[in-house]
């Protein structure tokens, strides 16, 4: 009979050297060493992504800026020859989108605030915007006077409709919806919704155009849309922006608040009789080699987000199967642009160790970046305002919200745990086998 005794386990001895066992790069039989842990990386040289739309620019935009440039006539409403470029870039985007009207604006940041003041946000309203967005978003909203009410996002990075019902008050006007990412808003669910309570819908699809929801472009669903095209942006001048709506009324504010009060003759032709007495305005006025290189990238967006989502679908394919991992939803997947790849990891720490894992395979990868948590950003947290007596703050309700990461828990814990990279519409074949190697390796060792 044999003597020997199995020792005891020392619980605490075990508990102490869990943290130096934990520090040890895992590897699985069989699989390659991580390029973080001193591997040999996936690729030789990084992988970047550039801003889609100015990977496109080619003879055609060089074209519509030498035709605007000969006329002498930059300003959109008259000049030495009549120009033509903001306003057939108009109507070539109505088209497009399948509205009725568009009116063309410096910025997205501009078509925010025209949207905003067009659907007759003001001060005492109330605004609901996701609490994952933009920085114009929040920022528009305060410049009209209304207040901003934010709502939790949910693992598709875009409104939870279930936050946005609770967030709704008697002086809530307008839900924004911001497809994020190239990923439509679960529109199926707001626009119900916001009818319910007799809210107006605007569609904040700066990173968007393109896109769809159940067949219709992202932007004509709501009561406004708004488009950017800034430089990062699927189609661009650089900078630039749009508002699309099916309104006349809602069409007639847009324009007189972007052009100083003013409704000129071409809009009288596209309208008929105004319906509206003048109102003071600013100056949101697109000038003509804006609309010139928009009118050439604008005919060229479908052939961008079919490359986006061919390449997507390319990845998607290869790594959806892989064991347990949790990629992000899509509300539509084929009306997704395809313009993000996200893993959602069990925390910030494993997510900030699959970050670095993929940047070391010479794959970009990243926390989700530009669009961030913005309640918990210090001057929203603090009701940072142009000027101390700002009406949004200084009612009874403005006082009583509370701003700061306390109002949105469920979006700072998605986003925390994120992993995103950008999928480049002119990528290779070469290129896109690389990123499921890299996402392959790092996933099944860390």
């Amino acid at each position: 009979m044999s003597t020997n005794k199995r020792p005891e386990l020392n619980r605490r001895a075990f508990l102490a050297a869990v943290p130096a066992i934990c520090a040890v790069p895992l590897v699985a039989s069989g699989e390659e060493k991580l390029a973080v842990d001193g591997g040999t990386p996936v690729r030789t040289a990084p992988l970047h992504t550039e801003c889609p739309g100015t990977q496109f620019y080619d003879d055609k935009e060089r074209t519509e800026l030498g035709e605007a440039y000969d006329t002498h006539s930059l300003f959109r409403f008259y000049g030495p020859v009549m120009p033509v470029k903001v306003a057939k870039f108009e109507q070539d985007l109505a088209a497009f989108m399948g509205t009725k009207y568009a009116l063309a604006v410096t910025s997205g940041t501009a078509a925010l605030h025209v949207a905003l003041t067009a659907l007759g946000a003001g001060p005492g309203d109330e605004v609901i915007l996701p609490a994952w967005t933009w920085h114009s978003c929040y920022t528009a909203i305060l410049m009209t006077g209304a207040l901003p009410v934010f709502a939790e996002t949910d693992e598709s990075f875009t409104l939870d409709p279930r936050d946005v019902e609770k967030k709704i008050t008697p002086q809530t006007k307008i839900v924004m919806a911001v497809h994020l990412f190239g990923a439509p808003a679960d529109m199926g669910k707001i626009m119900p919704l916001a009818r319910r309570h007799g809210l107006k819908v605007l569609e904040d699809s700066a990173q968007s155009a393109g896109g769809q929801y159940q067949g219709k472009r992202l932007g004509s669903i709501g009561d406004m849309g708004i488009y950017s095209f800034q430089v990062h942006k699927f189609i661009t001048a650089g900078e630039g922006g749009a508002v699309v709506t099916n309104d006349p009324l809602l069409y007639e504010r847009a324009i007189r608040f972007h052009d100083l009060g003013l409704l000129r003759p071409i809009f009288k032709d596209r309208l008929g009789e105004p319906l509206l007495p003048f109102f003071p305005g600013v100056n949101y006025r697109m000038n003509e080699m804006t609309g010139a290189v928009m009118r050439a990238q604008l005919r060229k967006l479908d052939t961008i987000v079919a490359r986006h989502r061919n390449n997507h679908r390319f990845v998607m394919d290869r790594i959806q199967d892989l064991p347990g991992i949790h990629l992000r939803p899509s509300r539509d997947p084929e009306g997704d642009l395809g313009w993000t790849i996200a893993v959602l990891l069990p925390d910030r720490k494993t997510r900030n160790r699959f970050v670095a894992a993929m940047n070391a395979e010479n794959v970009e990868m990243s926390a989700p970046s530009g669009s961030i948590p913005l309640p918990r950003e210090p001057y929203i947290a603090n009701k940072a305002a142009p000027h101390p007596a700002w009406p949004s703050f200084n009612s009874p309700r403005g006082r009583e919200i509370q701003y700061g990461a306390q109002c949105c828990p469920q979006t700072i814990a998605i986003f925390d745990r994120a992993a995103q990279l950008t999928i480049g519409p002119k990528y290779t074949e070469s290129d896109l086998k690389d990123i499921v190697a890299a996402i392959t390796k790092v996933y099944r060792a860390v």
